[in-house]
């Protein structure tokens, strides 16, 4: 019979549908909670610097209505040369960010925090991703978008989807980073807590 490890709650501090297909991976019961954070960097706030900042803002935001559970915040800012690449929201945008990063290595720096609301333990680490793009041209891009409309991905292409076709190379210690949650770094994290997985 197997065992129960998780003796708290835990909880994902995030909406997105991506962060919950990941976290349901390891096989352990959890329930998702909107943290709504304001995500506007601060003046000056380097990109690794605001993602670290928003998980554990993220994760934090949650505990006031949680006081006794595990929980995990995370952001991911994508970079080129210090301009940050968010989420494009329109087909329009999606074009002009794809035509910019066309030929680019772009740093995905996904921030992840564990927090701990009943003891106050925070464990906050970024892991980065360097994903290189092919040099695309404009029909590749529309063709893309019409059959992956990524408006809701920074970097407007899905790695997990077909936006892999966009790529030239990938290098990074934890390929779930990429998509969102590293779930390596966060299995660590979580046995540091005393909370097993296996």
């Amino acid at each position: 019979m197997p065992k129960t490890f998780i003796m708290q709650n835990l909880i994902l501090a995030s909406t997105s549908p991506y962060r919950r297909e990941l976290l349901a991976r390891l096989g352990i019961p959890f329930i998702t909670a909107n943290p709504e954070t304001d995500e506007t960097a601060l003046p000056g706030e380097a990109p690794e610097a605001l993602a670290l900042r928003l998980s554990e803002a993220k994760a934090r935001a949650v505990a006031n209505t949680h006081p006794d559970a595990l929980i995990i915040g995370s952001d991911q800012v994508a970079t080129v040369n210090g301009k940050i690449y968010g989420k494009p929201g329109t087909h329009e945008r999606a074009v002009e960010q794809l035509r910019e990063l066309s030929g680019q290595t772009v740093n995905f720096f996904t921030g992840l925090c564990l927090y701990n609301a009943r003891s106050g333990r925070t464990d906050v680490r970024g892991v980065p991703t360097l994903v290189t793009f092919r040099t695309l041209s404009d029909s590749e891009i529309e063709n893309y978008l019409r059959r992956e409309p990524a408006y809701n991905c920074a970097g407007s292409a899905k790695s997990e989807g077909l936006g892999i076709a966009l790529l030239a190379a990938m290098h990074g210690d934890d390929p779930t980073a990429l998509i969102g949650l590293p779930l390596i770094a966060l299995c660590d994290m979580l046995r540091q807590q005393g909370t097993g997985i296996l």
